[in-house]
């Protein structure tokens, strides 16, 4: 967890072929749910209503709010998951593709369960060190780990890119990513000095 989780995301995201490794669903998929998790909000926001998830039960859905902003969190330069509309993008993607429903909820009752093992409470009533803790047992895919938390391993590894993908291909992603997409260059200058030096390249 020492590892800043939006800069990890944010290389994953650059990187297609890293990220079609990655990322089993397609970018049509991403963006359609994308759209359509922009679309709920808004119409839930003009009727001041909360967003009725349509595939997460309520504690699921808590949960869900509470993980998604453990990994791409708010900071100094844009806003968090939730911000994004990571969950309602969750809750859509769920939907369309009920093939993935099963390791969905399936992966939320082990974290429920493994919280409750460590400390006797639910992922969402357990402290932040406590959800912390349980999330650095899980969160490396190339770490070896105990047998019994194989299965975490696995939900936390697909978890992640799915906020990954609701993340980066909403607004507040797009912008954190400084995207500059069907934007007319008269001039090209090349890449930018700055990215060159974070690149290592000259």
């Amino acid at each position: 967890m020492a590892l800043n989780r939006r800069d990890a995301l944010k290389a994953l995201a650059s990187a297609p072929a890293a990220a079609a490794a990655a990322i089993t669903w397609t970018q049509a998929d991403a963006l359609e749910a994308t759209i359509a998790a922009h679309g709920a909000r808004q119409a839930a926001t003009q009727a001041q209503t909360p967003y009725a998830p349509r595939f997460f039960t309520p504690h699921q859905w808590a949960t869900i709010g509470v993980l998604v902003d453990l990994i791409i969190p708010k900071d100094e330069k844009s806003g968090g998951a939730n911000e994004a509309g990571v969950p309602e993008f969750m809750d859509f993607m769920m939907v369309d593709q009920p093939t993935r429903q099963t390791a969905m909820r399936g992966g939320l009752a082990w974290l429920d369960h493994e919280a409750q093992r460590r400390a006797d409470k639910t992922f969402v009533a357990s402290t932040d060190a406590e959800r912390r803790a349980l999330l650095d047992a899980i969160a490396w895919p190339n770490r070896k780990v105990a047998p019994e938390l194989q299965y975490g391993v696995t939900f936390f590894n697909m978890f992640r890119d799915l906020t990954a993908s609701g993340f980066y291909t909403s607004r507040i992603g797009m912008d954190d990513l400084e995207f500059i997409g069907n934007t007319f260059v008269l001039n090209w200058k090349g890449c930018p000095p700055e990215w060159l030096k974070k690149l290592g390249v000259g």
